[in-house]
C-alpha cells in the first residue's frame, strides 16, 4: 500500500461511494478543489481511503476524508491521516481543523483534534468542527 496524490476525480468518486452514495456525484464536489490537496492511499491501483487538504497561510482544513466501507476499521483511514497530519506540519501550519461528524469525535481526537463550540447541521447529519495546533511534529 502506498500514500500518493491523487486527481481531484479520484477523490470524488470515493466520497461518492463512501459518504453520500444517494447523491448527485456533483454534492460531494468542493467549489475549491482545485487549490487542494489529495492523498490518497492506494492498494494494487484501488483506492482505498482519501482525504483532501487545503492550506490557507498557517491554517488548513481538511475535508472529506472517507474509507471504502469494506476496509473500515483496518488502520487504513488512521495511517492516511496521521500522513496528511504530517503533510501539513511540513508545510507550515499551525492550525488545522475539519467539520468531523458527530458521531466521528472519538476517532478524530485520537489524532489530537479537539471539539469546538462550532456544530451544524448539513443533509440531515450532525457536524462539529474539531481542530487541533501544532505545537510539536505529530
Amino acid at each position: 500500500m502506498e500514500i500518493e496524490k491523487v486527481r481531484k476525480e479520484q477523490a470524488w468518486q470515493l466520497r461518492h461511494e463512501v459518504m453520500w452514495p444517494e447523491r448527485d456525484l456533483s454534492y460531494v464536489q468542493l467549489a475549491d478543489d482545485e487549490k487542494g490537496v489529495h492523498y490518497g492511499l492506494v492498494d494494487e491501483g484501488t483506492l482505498i481511503s482519501v482525504v483532501s487538504l487545503f492550506i490557507d497561510g498557517e491554517d488548513a482544513q481538511f475535508r472529506k476524508f472517507a474509507t471504502r466501507r469494506s476496509d473500515q476499521g483496518k488502520g487504513y483511514g488512521s495511517r492516511l491521516l496521521r500522513y496528511m497530519l504530517e503533510e501539513a506540519y511540513q508545510a507550515g501550519v499551525k492550525r488545522i481543523f475539519c467539520n468531523a461528524r458527530s458521531n466521528k469525535v472519538s476517532f478524530y481526537e485520537k489524532f489530537g483534534l479537539t471539539v469546538t463550540e462550532l456544530q451544524f447541521t448539513k443533509g440531515g447529519k450532525d457536524y462539529v468542527v474539531m481542530e487541533r495546533f501544532f505545537t510539536a511534529e505529530p
